[in-house]
């Protein structure tokens, strides 16, 4: 019986710990000039801005890595050509270099910026949010409209 257990367990926490793994990467894995840590990163807007998590699915288009970060600082009003610059700040230093080295080039790369953590696809009214879809090419982000 522990035997079954394990051959169903076990590959669900082999990729879990691998994932956990890449999230955590030591600081001088990643570009120095980003200013990242662990999970965070000081924006070109100067917000301090923390990794809240990574999703990743498979919808109908393709493989897709969803990273939801928290500013506590962020607000409504803020100015958006700047949110748009942290946003795509996020994309370029933060998640391509964690992209990298997780697997699979995702078809799409979904960065959000929120004010405080939030449960996700939950609509929250206390929660100031904003996201954008990007693709990944030749080694850049680029925006995608919805």
């Amino acid at each position: 019986m522990k035997r079954l257990l394990w051959l169903a367990v076990g590959p669900a926490l082999v990729l879990a710990v691998g994932i956990w793994l890449v999230l955590v990467l030591p600081e001088e894995e990643v570009k120095d000039s980003a200013r990242v840590g662990k999970a965070g990163a000081v924006l070109p807007s100067g917000l301090d801005a923390e990794l809240q998590e990574m999703i990743w699915d498979q919808p109908g288009q393709g493989l897709v890595y969803r990273f939801r970060f928290v500013a506590p600082r962020f607000k409504a009003d803020a100015d958006m050509d700047r949110t748009m610059a942290d946003l795509a700040y996020l994309c370029t230093e933060f998640a391509l270099p964690k992209v990298a080295k997780t697997g699979p080039s995702p078809n799409q790369i979904i960065i959000s910026l929120a004010d405080k953590p939030s449960e996700f696809g939950q609509f929250d009214p206390n929660v100031t949010q904003v996201f954008e879809a990007y693709r990944i090419e030749n080694g850049a982000c680029i925006w995608e409209m919805f």
